[in-house]
């Protein structure tokens, strides 16, 4: 699965928690990996990933996107991943929670299922 490729790969290049849900009482900062929709044509496939970074303040959480999208420009050096491009990256605050966040929409390419 490209999702736990791509956690595999923060877990290393990040120093904060890689998660693939929110959980109750995660300290922050910690990111989270959802992927949103994804084809294949030909054997070779795309994903679209969201990764959200949680921080205390809207400025750490902005720092910590930052690293994220600086930390997914190399993640095409992992084998069979073809491209990973910045799709779009914005200030995604839960108003219903008080929890800061950014998110960087990624769309990842890689041939085969990794």
């Amino acid at each position: 699965m490209i999702e736990l490729i791509l956690k595999q790969y923060l877990n290393g290049a990040l120093d904060v928690p890689v998660l693939f849900e929110h959980k109750a009482g995660t300290d922050v900062p910690f990111v989270i990996i959802e992927k949103t929709g994804g084809s294949s044509n030909n054997h070779l496939h795309k994903a679209t990933i969201a990764i959200q970074s949680y921080a205390a303040s809207l400025y750490n959480a902005a720092l910590l996107n930052n690293q994220v999208v600086q930390a997914m420009d190399k993640f095409d050096e992992i084998e069979n991943i073809t491209g990973a491009h910045l799709n779009s990256n914005y200030n995604y605050s839960d108003t219903e929670t008080k929890n800061y966040r950014y998110q960087a929409v990624f769309d990842i390419n890689y041939l085969q299922e990794v």
